[in-house]
């Protein structure tokens, strides 16, 4: 199967989905990355244009140790707008990626980047599937022949932005995969000063295993990844991805 993951920044998707990503790319699935947003303000020291640049390389980096490609829609950090302009771009990049599964930013995420890109990912899930829908492209994708399985991953410390528990359907285990998750945010350099001069956050990667444990405690292991499965009308309802992770690699 092809799995898309689209969230909003460079790193979004290393800290809160790339153990179970990983776990779907062993079993023998095709893995794409995507962000909605550039990263231009993820530098307290760097112009805009070079802390981009920077960042672009580093979520290819990351990409290639999955095997993953990734794309970037390209929206500054800070500006995202859920219109016409910015739908037509995510829809064309879904034609083009024709996942079967598409991981995003739960609704109700802490921050306007995250909460856009889920509303994008959605709509674009379902937007994508209509022939009379055009994009604009030079050379448009074919558009999709079916709804995709659509999860949200689970917010920073499980919680929307009133403060209330996330509520969950799976959390995968991640435990033996956890060094390559590891690995691709490590991918992330530049983001590590940026955390500890915005958030007081000096431990990149410890960061991530605290919230990894925090969930792996809740479903009794050493550490998790957390889901929401969106089943609205028209989706598929079926878990998926429970259904997947539990073959083989």
């Amino acid at each position: 199967m092809k799995i898309l993951a689209l969230a909003a920044h460079p790193d979004d998707i290393e800290f809160l989905c790339a153990g179970t990503l990983v776990l779907l790319q062993e079993r023998g699935h095709a893995i794409a990355l995507a962000t909605v947003n550039n990263g231009s303000c993820g530098s307290a020291t760097l112009p805009p244009d070079e802390i981009v640049r920077i960042r672009a390389g580093e979520a290819k980096a990351a990409a290639e140790l999955i095997g993953a490609t990734y794309d970037c829609i390209g929206i500054p950090d800070l500006e995202s707008v859920f219109d016409n302009s910015t739908r037509r771009k995510v829809i064309e990049l879904m034609r083009r990626v024709q996942p079967d599964i598409v991981f995003t930013h739960y609704p109700g995420d802490y921050m306007a980047d995250h909460e856009i890109a889920g509303q994008l990912a959605r709509d674009a899930t379902f937007t994508a599937t209509l022939g009379n829908y055009t994009t604009g492209a030079r050379q448009p994708a074919p558009i999709l022949k079916r709804l995709p399985y659509l999860y949200y991953f689970a917010t920073v410390e499980s919680r929307d932005h009133f403060g209330q528990d996330v509520p969950l359907d799976l959390i995968v285990d991640i435990g033996a995969v956890l060094d390559r998750k590891v690995a691709m945010l490590c991918c992330h350099a530049s983001q590590r000063e940026w955390l500890r001069h915005e958030h007081g956050i000096d431990e990149y990667v410890d960061f991530m295993k605290r919230e990894a444990a925090r969930l792996g405690k809740r479903r009794g292991c050493a550490f998790g990844e957390g889901f929401r499965q969106h089943r609205g009308h028209a989706y598929p309802r079926e878990d998926i991805l429970q259904k997947l992770l539990t073959q083989e690699p």
